[in-house]
């Protein structure tokens, strides 16, 4: 049942993407920071944490997720430490997804040819 739940939340958070491109004429950027911001917003509610149960992977691929990692971290490390730790919490959990986006992306560099 988690597959198909989480082909239902993924689905619906890619038809939100589309309907917003295809009728606000939103750019890409303006989606992935509305997404991210909206997962933050959700985490901030600890609804996200229920979307994820629900559904799995269908909540935890698209980029909503990333919001969501970055404000449960930096929550975490403030309520442990101090507020200036709320910096590094962000990175913390993030850093390696980031990494790996600018590693493939220096890769492809190297390797396509871009057009001009």
């Amino acid at each position: 049942m988690t597959i198909v739940f989480a082909f239902l939340i993924g689905g619906l958070i890619c038809f939100i993407a589309q309907l917003l491109l295809d009728g606000l004429k939103l750019q890409n950027v303006h989606i992935t920071v509305l997404f991210v911001f909206l997962g933050s917003l959700l985490e901030c509610f600890n609804l996200y944490d229920r979307l994820i149960e629900i559904s799995g992977a269908g909540a935890l691929l698209p980029i909503c997720s990333f919001g969501h990692s970055m404000t449960e971290s930096a929550v975490n490390y403030a309520l442990n430490g101090n507020y200036f730790d709320i910096f590094k919490g962000v990175f913390a959990s993030t850093s390696s997804g980031i990494s790996f986006a600018i590693f493939i992306s220096f890769i492809c560099s190297l390797i396509f040819k871009p057009k001009g």
